[in-house]
């Protein structure tokens, strides 16, 4: 690696980051991490933190989990790569595949299509709903309907399904046929109602009147995230998604769980369908099925759906989507490993267990602190915003919450800016410990705003 110095002189010049403005980042230059080490980075000044953003949601097992390195080494000494199309396939992608059968099998998903990671997954699986209702002679069923405020990628399938308007502007016109209603959100919602059963209720109501109003013959499907992610850590109340399930199901419109945050322990159960008791029709997967050591997906297929499709033998029921990357060996291989560590280490429990202690603590932060406006989560998938009035609501600052994050990062902990938001989502290996560092470390934030 280049010296400290190449590093610094060169940061932010010559390429462009995610989701970030090139001018902020040439102007403000990012932390550049250097290394990572169980629940820890460390920066290129040698400053260790607590990694409270796992990695972007996806190092569930921490940056020292030697059986997905083994993994990842061993394929590549064995075979680094071969395609799988057709007529072809590698030993790592069939083993995984029975292993995300067997477990999603409390979900009745039985098949899977592997992607290069979340973004593809979704698009792949916009693309199957629409492809399933042809097969099944129901070839206006083409729109799809999402919540405002949720997150489902980049590309341009999943950014018209994507809920927040800094992931369309710049790109608009969009895919068209996709259409929105208010998230269930009670800390923010247009029917000024903080009850989270009534909010719940209230827009599960406007879904079905929008599958009404659209008519149901030309609806293709429904996505959500069971826990909105970026869009600010919205839980529903536990009521929503079963109601979701009820009214996809009476209309004929399938139900794609958007499982890329959510699946493999990070909101307190496996999967965030299996939280609600919910069976969707189809499900997105990435992130944490690797532990974010290779760039891997795929989109988990339910059994009647799998049934329309291998039961049609026509051209029509051919796929007609995959990426060179597909069924990759080395990331079939991670994913087989990172599989089998977190149900040995059975994270799920843990995330519950520490998120509930992490609520806990910010909620108590928020009765010391007026800038906290709402605490709220789900395992650990944490979000506090940050307001100028709490009666009001009025989001804080740009320049204000970037004092926080800083005075946050000097107390030993990196957490994640999104608009007013500080979103905490760290490995699900933390103990105790962890959590009360982080909860120290956002009090320093808070006291310097």
């Amino acid at each position: 690696m280049r010296d400290k110095n190449f590093l610094i002189e060169n940061n932010a010049r010559h390429f462009w980051h995610p989701m970030a403005h090139p001018a902020d980042m040439q102007s403000s230059p990012p932390i550049i991490v250097t290394k990572a080490d169980g629940v820890h980075v460390e920066d290129v000044d040698g400053r260790r933190v607590l990694d409270g953003v796992g990695g972007l949601w996806c190092v569930n097992l921490g940056h020292s989990c030697e059986p997905v390195k083994k993994a990842i080494r061993d394929q590549l000494d064995i075979m680094p790569f071969f395609n799988a199309f057709r007529g072809t396939t590698n030993a790592p992608a069939i083993e995984l595949s029975y292993a995300l059968r067997e477990f999603f099998a409390p979900e009745e998903l039985t098949r899977s299509f592997f992607t290069s990671g979340g973004s593809d997954s979704v698009e792949v699986a916009l693309r199957l709903a629409r492809q399933y209702h042809k097969l099944r002679g129901e070839a206006d069923r083409v729109k799809f309907i999402s919540l405002k405020k949720a997150y489902h990628g980049t590309h341009f399938g999943g950014a018209s399904v994507n809920g927040n308007v800094n992931f369309r502007r710049a790109y608009e016109p969009l895919l068209p046929g996709c259409f929105h209603i208010p998230c269930p959100w009670p800390y923010r919602n247009p029917f000024n109602e903080s009850d989270p059963a009534k909010v719940a209720q209230l827009c599960a109501s406007l879904l079905e009147d929008e599958i009404v109003f659209q008519g149901p013959d030309t609806v293709a499907a429904f996505i959500m995230e069971p826990v909105l992610g970026a869009g600010g850590v919205i839980p529903p109340h536990d009521s929503f998604m079963p109601m979701v399930r009820e009214i996809c199901t009476k209309h004929g419109v399938l139900l794609i769980s958007d499982e890329v945050i959510t699946g493999f322990g990070r909101a307190g159960a496996w999967t965030g369908a299996r939280l609600y008791g919910v069976k969707p029709d189809l499900a997105t997967i990435a992130k944490g099925l690797t532990n974010g050591y290779f760039p891997f997906g795929a989109v988990m297929i339910s059994d009647h759906v799998r049934e329309t499709f291998e039961n049609n033998k026509s051209a029509l029921g051919s796929i007609g989507s995959g990426y060179t990357y597909s069924a990759h060996p080395v990331g079939a291989a991670a994913a087989i490993a990172a599989l089998s560590e977190m149900q040995r280490l059975n994270v799920a429990d843990n995330a519950a267990a520490r998120g509930a202690e992490l609520i806990a603590a910010l909620t108590a932060l928020k009765d010391r602190f007026d800038i906290v406006g709402d605490v709220r989560g789900r395992g650990l998938m944490v979000c506090l915003e940050l307001v100028s009035d709490r009666v009001k609501k009025t989001p804080i600052s740009k320049p204000v919450i970037g004092k926080v994050f800083d005075a946050i990062y000097e107390a030993g902990v990196i957490v994640r800016v999104s608009g007013n938001n500080i979103i905490i989502s760290p490995p699900l290996i933390v103990g105790p410990e962890h959590i009360a560092q982080i909860a120290e470390a956002v009090a320093a934030g808070l006291q310097a705003a």
